[in-house]
């Protein structure tokens, strides 16, 4: 497989590396709250890290369904959800390999795509339509987070940059309705690096 391995990221969170993390929910989940962007239903996080995205979906009134492949982002998101009283499905899974028992209603992406290798995209972004049902949302935050090396073809990372013409190709028009922009940029506490939020729609 190329890109980092369970053993890359089970190493993160066993050693508390985890400089992606803000702390808390990130802003946009908000935004996208209170302008109906994300409705309450059943929704899908990928790559659910901490789980503050989690937590903050479920006191929302989500049926929330939170993945990541690593055993130390699982407890992390199980205690949180214990610490505050609050419910939601943690499965430990690699995301190329799952599949939801239902479409759902919505997911939520902020930090998985960024983390696989690029080789993996195409079929993440497949995995992604087939999860939700039709006019269900994908609330996709994609990290700009370009490197030097990408002026010699070197492809950098985690987490990747994720180019919106990159993005307008794993999500084609002919499958997802794309908001016109120009999209929000939403400051990321990692190297000044920030991230595009893009709401889509599964056609």
């Amino acid at each position: 497989m190329s890109g980092p391995d369970l053993a890359f990221w089970q190493q993160r969170f066993d050693t508390g590396q985890l400089n992606w993390d803000r702390g808390m929910p990130s802003p946009q989940l908000a935004v996208w709250l209170a302008d109906g962007s994300l409705a309450p239903g059943r929704v899908v996080v990928p790559g659910c890290g901490s789980g503050h995205e989690v937590a903050a979906l479920a006191a929302a009134g989500f049926a929330v369904t939170a993945l990541d492949h690593a055993p130390g982002a699982v407890a992390l998101t199980q205690a949180r959800l214990a610490a505050t009283g609050l419910r939601a499905e943690v499965v430990q899974t690699d995301v190329l390999a799952w599949t939801p028992p239902q479409p759902c209603d919505a997911v939520y992406e902020q930090t998985c795509l960024c983390a696989l290798h690029p080789d993996h995209w195409v079929a993440y972004a497949a995995r992604l339509h087939a999860w939700l049902r039709p006019g269900g949302r994908l609330a996709l935050l994609a990290m700009q987070a370009r490197r030097p090396g990408a002026d010699d073809g070197r492809i950098e990372g985690p987490p990747y940059h994720v180019d919106v013409n990159a993005l307008r190709a794993l999500f084609p028009g002919r499958l997802w309705d794309w908001p016109a922009p120009p999209y929000a940029r939403v400051p990321h506490p990692a190297n000044g690096w920030f991230e595009l939020a893009l709401p889509l729609r599964r056609r």
